[in-house]
């Protein structure tokens, strides 16, 4: 499945269309396009295309990541099989009394019309790495150290002792699943199911490899280098493909999803690619303005106070926040000016106020 379409226009909806609409639009393109229906060159593909699309915006999670990523963060994130996952087909192929179950709608949108190739994967890992707001300014490249299952380096993931070989299994002939077909009408439905005598792995083993128990695995921490690019935001979701869980039996493993977490700092506060920092001065200072020495992620640089600055006044500081994450350029630091009022005046301090707001037309009394 290559087409990176947009999945709205693939089905033909507006992308605020409701639950109800997108399988109402699924099934009625399904019911043209399924492959036993339609035996014109470019249906498949066209049945896969759809059936994609539907997988996704029938999700209410996955279609709120793609409404917000678009294709290229969204496929970070989702591999075709995540993206296929809990999808609801049963329903909809049972109106259509095709030879589809969604038990075996997996194997067939992937081109594997025989289980012996259905695919294996390992288990999918998280873990949480926190960052500084500087690191993620500059980018930085972390190592963890992350538990996970890896193949057993002593019997190289057969699971059987060191000069023992595993034996075919006689029930499933090596497949690991077996298949139970069932008919309801005109409709046929497939039922893939794990071997119950080799546990779905295919094969038996007399001789056990004593290391990891005829398992095949071991459960190692292995160093895992991550490298977190400048701009990144704190809750994006770096993906490490195959550092996550070997599967039992042989297949790919699973990948590794690194959560980003941008520690609090004492300066600034983020606001997408812009920074706040917080500026107190006193009143000569906003009436007659100033220059002041402002830090910034890079150092310290002057900026202009006006003179008339009122509270809670913003400044910018063009280019002197985030790095973008995806283009070119940098946010701004934003300068929130807030006012410092004395509390403890010398009887001189308090005669220039008093002339002052006379001056003013301010009545103090």
């Amino acid at each position: 499945m290559t087409s990176k379409r947009d999945y709205y226009e693939v089905l033909g909806v507006p992308r605020n269309a409701s639950a109800d609409q997108i399988k109402d639009t699924y099934r009625k393109l399904a019911m043209q396009y399924h492959p036993d229906r339609n035996k014109s060159p470019g249906a498949e593909e066209k049945f896969k295309e759809i059936s994609e699309a539907y997988a996704v915006l029938s999700d209410s999670e996955k279609r709120r990541q793609y409404d917000t990523l678009g294709h290229a963060g969204f496929d970070q994130r989702y591999t075709q099989e995540d993206i296929f996952r809990g999808a609801d087909f049963e329903s909809i192929f049972r109106d259509l009394g095709g030879g589809f179950g969604s038990s075996d709608i997996f194997s067939f949108l992937f081109g594997r019309g025989n289980v012996e190739e259905r695919p294996t994967r390992g288990q999918d890992l998280g873990y949480d790495l926190e960052i500084t707001l500087e690191e993620a300014a500059r980018g930085v490249e972390k190592e963890i150290e992350v538990p996970r299952t890896e193949k057993c380096d002593i019997c190289n993931g057969t699971g059987a002792a060191p000069g023992t070989w595993p034996k075919t299994c006689s029930k499933c002939g090596g497949v690991g699943q077996v298949q139970r077909i069932q008919k309801n009408g005109f409709a046929m439905f497939m039922q893939v199911t794990p071997c119950p005598d080799c546990r779905g792995r295919g094969k038996i083993i007399d001789s056990p490899c004593k290391e990891c128990r005829g398992t095949g695995l071991r459960r190692k921490k292995r160093r895992i280098t991550i490298k977190v690019p400048l701009g990144i935001d704190d809750g994006f979701q770096l993906r490490l493909r195959g550092q996550g869980e070997t599967p039992p039996g042989g297949g790919d493993p699973g990948d590794l999803y690194a959560l980003i977490h941008i520690a609090p700092h004492r300066q600034f506060r983020r606001n997408g690619d812009d920074l706040l920092y917080n500026l107190t001065i006193g009143f000569p200072q906003a009436a007659l303005g100033t220059e002041m020495l402002i830090p910034t992620l890079e150092g310290n640089v002057k900026a202009k106070i006006p003179a008339g600055t009122q509270p809670q006044q913003i400044i910018k500081l063009k280019g002197k926040g985030m790095p973008r994450l995806r283009g070119y350029g940098k946010g701004d630091l934003l300068i929130r000016v807030n006012m410092a009022v004395p509390e403890n005046l010398t009887n001189r301090q308090k005669s220039l106020l008093e002339e002052l707001a006379k001056e003013l037309g301010q009545n103090i009394r």
